[in-house]
């Protein structure tokens, strides 16, 4: 079978399954939710109204992250990963199609909800979201987009390589929660190759940090690509 015929297939097994769909619907509730209570508190000298914006995206990447795995995941659940090989005999040209089945729609949706969660975070700013300029406000929508989409992959390639959802989510949620804020904390240097921390950067109006916002998202791009190569590794090495 050829990519398109299989990214194809790999669409419609994602799109009737209620998991998947619930988890995409949560990317902009979470996102836009956050985002109006984190907007609501302009204090601090250090306030960044792009980011208090965006700040939601911090929680809505969960909703991501669940959807990259589950996508994955399922696969692995009473033989189906045989079942796919078995109409797409080339596994790596198999597991393209599945990442892309991922990367389209939440990039889709993570459009839609760069733009919903501007609008809300403006309105509830009011007066405080003045300063913000076009560009700061187009780079917000693409970069929340962006990231939501390479966290959703960098999810699919890891549960590839652990062959289990409740495995990877163990791993990626408590990072995302905790132990980046940790590190952020001890080491500033360190945090900003963390996937996260990086990739966030796209949703600030202003940075401390050596990177900018598109090569933060170049490093979250990176920690993408190394999960799904490990990924496709699995896939063509490892028993269906």
């Amino acid at each position: 079978m050829e990519f398109t015929p299989a990214f194809h297939s790999e669409w419609i097994k994602i799109r009737t399954l209620r998991s998947q769909i619930a988890a995409l619907a949560m990317i902009p509730v979470a996102t836009v939710l956050f985002s109006a209570l984190a907007a609501s508190d302009t204090g601090g000298d250090d306030f960044d109204p792009l980011f208090a914006v965006f700040f939601g995206v911090a929680f809505g990447q969960i909703a991501a992250i669940a959807f990259g795995t589950t996508a994955v995941s399922s696969e692995y659940q009473g033989g189906a990963l045989r079942l796919s090989l078995a109409a797409v005999p080339h596994r790596g040209r198999w597991f393209a199609a599945k990442a892309a089945a991922i990367a389209v729609p939440v990039f889709a949706v993570g459009l839609v909800t760069g733009v919903l969660t501007l609008v809300v975070g403006k309105a509830v700013l009011g007066t405080e979201a003045d300063g913000l300029g076009a560009g700061a406000q187009v780079r917000g929508v693409v970069g929340c987009a962006v990231y939501l989409t390479l966290m959703a992959l960098l999810a699919a390639g890891l549960t590839a390589v652990l062959r289990g959802g409740v495995a990877t989510l163990s791993i990626l949620i408590p990072f995302l929660l905790i132990v980046s804020f940790v590190v952020g904390d001890a080491s500033s240097d360190i945090a900003d190759l963390l996937p996260d921390r990086a990739g966030q950067v796209a949703l600030h109006e202003t940075w401390d940090g050596s990177m900018g916002p598109w090569t933060g998202l170049a490093v979250t791009a990176l920690w993408a690509m190394a999960a799904l190569a490990a990924g496709a590794w699995s896939v063509r090495r490892r028993d269906a």
